[in-house]
């Protein structure tokens, strides 16, 4: 379920297909996203999931996966 409400915000926000992503698909290289959107993309995960993310862990989430991963975490 956080795997498909997180490729649905990506989608949205990346302007790409659904079925163009995976749980390996890279916010940086894969998507091209800067700083700035990856900032955007965090603070829709956290108000989504009412999650906070620290700034620490920010740079541990490279791939769809990682921010699944990083969500499960902290949902439960």
């Amino acid at each position: 379920m956080v795997y498909e409400k997180i490729k649905a915000m990506i989608s949205n926000q990346f302007k790409i297909d659904e079925d163009d992503i995976t749980m390996d698909t890279s916010f940086r290289k894969d998507l091209k996203a800067d700083s700035i959107d990856l900032v955007e993309f965090i603070i829709s995960i956290e108000e989504e999931f009412d999650i906070e993310v620290e700034d620490d862990e920010l740079e541990n989430i490279d791939t769809v996966g990682d921010a699944v991963k990083y969500i499960e975490e902290h949902i439960n």
